[in-house]
């Protein structure tokens, strides 16, 4: 006791430190030998029997859903092969591909300007300029208008309402009948032509004349208008005059 206490401080701390430390390696050495806290893992055949192993794989719980039985899995369906093969070669550059369009047309919506006897001015085509009476709205949402052919030269014909002015002058179409009318009516036969030297320098060919049915059609519907427009004053010089605009002049500021 004498001599622990005649002991410095340092020395005394020292000697602590070794002790703790070789305390550690002893309990670590005796640990590793008795594996003490190592747990056994579960797939070990020694540990788990096989009705164990059956009970912790589940198997029997399937069989329980399937009537006692496993469930067989056919095998998918083989593709059947392609009756012409792939090219063993590629071209150098893609060729490109139409898309497929689902788009399906719609007529365009009448506007509530246009109006069956509403007199219009048309903006282009071969009579722009010109005044005419609107008919009927085809399927296609093409416009049917006559001029009368009598009084400015305009012929039945298709427009599109996008090229046209609405007046606020109107004409009445009583007794008119246009029933018959549709865009098969005024469908043109396609001539194909030779894409060779000997079509390409072939004279053009002659105009088609109207038949008789077509220049009795455009009678019978203008005979009902021209009455109509002669009880008007003021009617048949105005549908007669071309439409045009002078200098200074905008059209959308204008009350047609």
């Amino acid at each position: 006791r004498l001599h622990e206490r005649t002991m410095p401080a340092t020395v005394a701390r020292k000697a602590g430190k070794r002790s703790v430390s070789k305390a550690k390696k002893v309990v670590r050495k005796v640990l590793s030998r008795t594996k003490i806290g190592k747990k056994a893992p579960h797939n070990e055949s020694a540990t788990v029997g096989r009705s164990a192993s059956y009970k912790r794989s589940g198997k029997w719980a399937v069989k329980n859903k399937n009537k006692g039985k496993f469930p067989v899995i056919k095998a998918p369906a083989k593709k059947a092969e392609a009756a012409t093969k792939a090219p063993r070669f590629y071209a150098a550059e893609d060729t490109p591909k139409p898309f497929a369009r689902r788009n399906v047309a719609k007529p365009a919506k009448l506007r509530e300007s246009i109006t069956p006897g509403t007199v219009l001015i048309l903006l282009a085509g071969r009579f722009r300029g010109k005044r005419v009476v609107f008919l009927k709205q085809l399927a296609s949402g093409l416009l049917m208008v006559t001029g009368p052919y009598k009084v400015n030269g305009v012929p039945i014909r298709r427009v599109n309402q996008a090229f046209v002015i609405a007046t606020t002058t109107k004409v009445d179409l009583a007794g008119v009948d246009v029933a018959k009318f549709d865009d098969k009516y005024f469908a043109k036969a396609v001539v194909k032509q030779a894409k060779n030297a000997d079509g390409f320098f072939a004279a053009d060919a002659k105009k088609e004349e109207l038949s008789p049915a077509r220049k009795a059609d455009q009678k019978a519907v203008d005979s009902k208008i021209l009455a109509a427009v002669k009880k008007q004053e003021f009617l048949k010089p105005y549908l007669n005059s071309r439409f045009s605009l002078q200098k200074g002049q905008a059209p959308h500021a204008m009350a047609f």
